[in-house]
């Protein structure tokens, strides 16, 4: 979404805009700089999603894209279950609601108190290898322990984060997943099905649609293999939302066209078998801002810079910091900035380091010392992802509407 449609959108535009307003009276009430989700716009991406999908498919929410608990709290009713990576985040999905059943956990590095909360609860746990799943026997001792194993596949999802394919520490390379599946059957667990996870933040419906179908065919090949019927395969993620320039959304209803045909094939192929996806970014990512206000104004040897009284602290993910693309930008506004002269601009952080930067060479309504500044697609992988304690800065304010 471009960032014009996201400021008309949140009515950020001029001065004397409801949203504009809104956002300064905030600002007053919890200062700067602070995380606003609108939970209007998290039930209406859950129920846009819902309404695509075929019958049939679980829609799993996962945590560690935001895990704040209002968010949580939000789509308890609306998806199927969270998928957790930690003893932490299990505690909060537990806090909203969700029973054990609903859960399932991920993760390669499972610490044994993280195994001990999801054998307490009768969370599904996710196997990342043999090893990990002599230590939950060794847990359970003699408990009902839910398993599924996560397969590394031979293909990849072209995406922001590509977690298949080639060597990676995600789950049992596909080549090796027939002989794990095979010694999983001697050992007292509950075995439930499968989870692959080729890539994350995909825009092209076609190739998530392809990786889907693989995984299908992945599954089809190995369940032979296994201790038991699937049950469930757990087909990933990877829906994505467009964040910089030039990006257009996930086409939704082609993606949801492919997998209503893949969910017949799965009904064929492996009958009695559950499917479900697993996103975090496409169900809360539109649904959040982080609004910052400018403390300074400087021009540098013919270079005009904006300094906020936030950065990689709070957003690092927006602000690209640690992956070397400052030359990308997440949309980014002036509040009430609607009518200004429009100025070219290097946004930066507060921070005493050079890569606390928003974006470089942005063209912005012109902004002065106590304006605020809108970062839009803010709602996952924010201050959860961020190192809040760098410089020992405040900490951003949380806010849902």
């Amino acid at each position: 979404m471009r960032a014009a449609e996201l400021v008309e959108r949140w009515q950020v535009g001029r001065a004397d805009d409801p949203g504009s307003l809104r956002l300064a009276e905030l600002a007053e009430s919890f200062g700067t700089p602070y995380y606003l989700t609108v939970s209007s716009v998290l039930r209406e991406r859950a129920e846009a999603l819902r309404g695509a999908l075929p019958a049939g498919v679980a829609v799993l929410y996962s945590v560690k894209a935001n895990g704040l608990l209002g968010v949580l709290a939000e789509l308890a009713t609306r998806v199927d279950g969270f998928d957790v990576a930690s003893a932490a985040e299990l505690e909060s999905a537990l806090a909203c609601g969700l029973s054990g059943r609903r859960l399932s956990m991920t993760g390669p590095g499972k610490r044994d108190d993280d195994l001990a909360a999801a054998l307490g609860c009768g969370a599904l746990v996710v196997l990342e290898s043999l090893d990990e799943a002599e230590r939950l026997v060794r847990l359970a001792a003699g408990r009902p322990a839910r398993v599924s194993l996560r397969v590394n596949p031979p293909f990849e999802l072209a995406a922001e984060a590509r977690m298949g394919g080639g060597p990676r520490r995600f789950g049992v390379d596909s080549e090796q997943a027939g002989e794990v599946l095979q010694r999983l059957a001697g050992l007292p667990l509950g075995f439930e099905g499968l989870h692959v996870y080729p890539g994350s933040n995909c825009l092209d419906a076609d190739a998530i649609a392809r990786a889907q179908r693989a995984t299908l065919e992945l599954a089809v090949g190995l369940a032979p293999l296994a201790p038991g019927p699937l049950r469930s395969l757990n087909l990933g993620g990877g829906f994505g939302i467009p964040c910089f320039p030039g990006e257009t959304p996930l086409d939704l209803p082609r993606l949801a066209a492919a997998m209503t045909d893949l969910a017949g094939a799965a009904a064929t192929l492996l009958p009695g078998c559950a499917l479900a996806i697993e996103l975090g970014r496409y169900l809360v990512g539109e649904a959040v801002a982080y609004v910052a206000r400018v403390l300074a104004r400087k021009t540098s040897r013919g270079r005009s810079y904006l300094i906020l009284d936030g950065g990689l602290n709070h957003h690092w993910h927006a602000t690209g910091a640690l992956e070397g693309r400052r030359h990308l930008h997440y949309p980014i506004a002036v509040v009430g900035g609607g009518g200004r002269a429009v100025e070219t601009v290097t946004v930066c952080g507060p921070l005493c380091a050079p890569h606390d930067v928003w974006a470089e060479g942005l063209a912005l309504a012109e902004a002065r010392p106590g304006d605020l500044v809108i970062v839009f697609q803010s709602g996952a992988y924010g201050a959860g992802a961020s190192p809040g304690g760098f410089m020992q800065r405040p900490e951003a304010a949380q806010v849902l509407a």
